[in-house]
């Protein structure tokens, strides 16, 4: 990741926008070992606050700038507003790393007038994840998906994925 410089002839054909939320767009299943994915930011998307089910999560920004808000994990008896460890913005070809055991983390593209694209190895891959409420710490299972595999638009994905909310 650190040594690949962008090249949007390499994964324009992968880089699919939604106008009302980011896009999750799978490029390779690495037999089963890994997901390796494109994520497109239009002005103003974000994540919610989540985990990644003990995998580890490679990104690489691809064009643009992208903001990561790292969070403390929520205390198990408390119910009170999540721990902010720290904020970063990331520029193109820039990288960044995350698993379970460094926190919890939201990604955002916080330009009102640029999008944004970013890589992402998870490895290994998962199918669900966590997603956490900042006001009260409390969690929720979401199922994730894919909206375009391999450049082509997943049938029957729509655009307001659980993951997103």
């Amino acid at each position: 990741m650190e040594s690949y410089e962008s090249n949007p002839q390499e994964w324009l054909e992968y880089a699919q926008f939604d106008q009302f939320r980011y896009t999750r767009n799978l490029v390779d299943k690495g037999n089963g070992k890994f997901n390796l994915m494109i994520l497109c930011w239009g002005e103003g998307h974000g994540s919610s606050i989540h985990d990644h089910t003990d995998s580890h999560c490679f990104m690489k920004i691809l064009q643009g700038n992208l903001k990561e808000t790292l969070f403390e994990w929520p205390g198990k008896k408390s119910s009170g507003a999540m721990t902010k460890k720290s904020e970063r913005v990331l520029g193109e070809n820039q990288c960044a790393y995350i698993t379970d055991s460094i926190g919890l983390h939201r990604v955002e593209n916080t330009s009102h007038t640029e999008s944004a694209v970013s890589l992402h190895l998870y490895s290994p891959a998962f199918d669900s994840c966590n997603t956490f409420d900042q006001r009260t710490g409390h969690k929720h299972k979401v199922k994730m998906t894919f909206y375009s595999q391999f450049g082509e638009r997943t049938p029957g994905a729509t655009a307001t994925s659980q993951e997103n909310n």
